[in-house]
C-alpha cells in the first residue's frame, strides 16, 4: 500500500531562517491542535515527526473520509521535494522563461547541480537559451512539481489540506514564496530509514 504525502515548501528560507520559521509554524500548529508539539515515530522514512493533534480536522477539507494515519515531518535542511517517482520533462528558466527539455543528455547537468546544491548550498545551471547562470533552486518545472528548499512541512497520509489552512500556514513565513506538492510513494521503507523512492537529494527532518 502506498504512503501519500503533501508538502508545503518555503522557496526563500535560508539555512539560517529555517529553524526559526519551523519553530514558529509548529508552535502555531500545536496551539491550533492540528499537531502535537512532542515528536514520536509517526512519519515514514524519518525517525521522528509530530503526530496529529486533537483538532487535526482544522487543517483539511470538509470532505475527508478518514483521519490522518501518520504525522508531520518538518525539514530544516537542504532537501529535494518531488511529487513522487516521476521527474519533470522540462526546466523553465526564471529569467527568459524558455523551457529546457530534460532529455538524457541534459538531465545529468541538473542532477549534478542538485547534488552540489544539497552538499554545498550553492550550484547553478546555465540556461541554453539566454546563457545566464541560474541557481538550481530558482528554476521552475513543468507538469511534475519539484522544489529544492531549506524548509518544508511534509504531512504524511492526511486528507487533502484545505486551501485556507495552507494560506494561514504560509502567512507565517515572512512573505516567502512557497509551493504545494503532493504525491505517493510505494513500498515505503520502515520508519527511521531514508526514502528510497525519491530521486533527488533529501535532508533529514529535525
Amino acid at each position: 500500500m502506498g504512503d501519500r504525502f503533501q508538502v508545503i515548501a518555503d522557496l526563500d528560507a535560508t539555512a539560517a531562517d529555517a529553524p526559526r520559521l519551523a519553530d514558529r509554524v509548529v508552535a502555531w500548529l500545536a496551539a491550533e491542535g492540528v499537531v502535537r508539539a512532542g515528536r514520536t515515530r509517526c512519519v515514514p522514512g524519518q525517525p521522528l515527526g509530530h503526530p496529529p493533534g486533537p483538532h487535526w480536522e482544522r487543517a483539511v477539507r470538509d470532505d475527508w473520509d478518514r483521519p490522518p494515519s501518520d504525522g508531520l515531518a518538518v525539514h530544516t535542511r537542504r532537501t529535494g521535494f518531488t511529487s513522487g517517482a516521476d521527474l519533470p520533462d522540462a526546466a523553465v528558466c526564471p529569467r527568459c522563461t524558455a523551457p529546457t527539455p530534460l532529455d538524457d543528455t541534459v538531465w545529468p547537468r541538473f542532477s549534478d547541480a542538485m547534488r552540489a546544491w544539497h552538499d554545498t548550498g550553492s550550484a547553478a545551471v546555465t540556461c541554453p537559451a539566454c546563457a545566464a547562470p541560474v541557481a538550481v533552486p530558482d528554476w521552475t518545472w513543468d507538469d511534475c512539481p519539484l522544489a529544492l528548499a531549506h524548509l518544508g512541512f511534509e504531512f504524511w497520509n492526511w486528507p487533502d489540506l484545505d486551501g485556507a489552512f495552507r494560506t494561514r500556514l504560509t502567512g507565517l513565513l515572512d512573505g516567502h514564496r512557497t509551493v504545494y506538492l503532493w504525491g505517493a510513494c510505494w513500498r515505503h521503507p520502515p520508519y527511521g530509514l531514508s526514502r528510497s523512492t525519491r530521486q533527488l537529494p533529501s535532508g533529514r527532518a529535525t
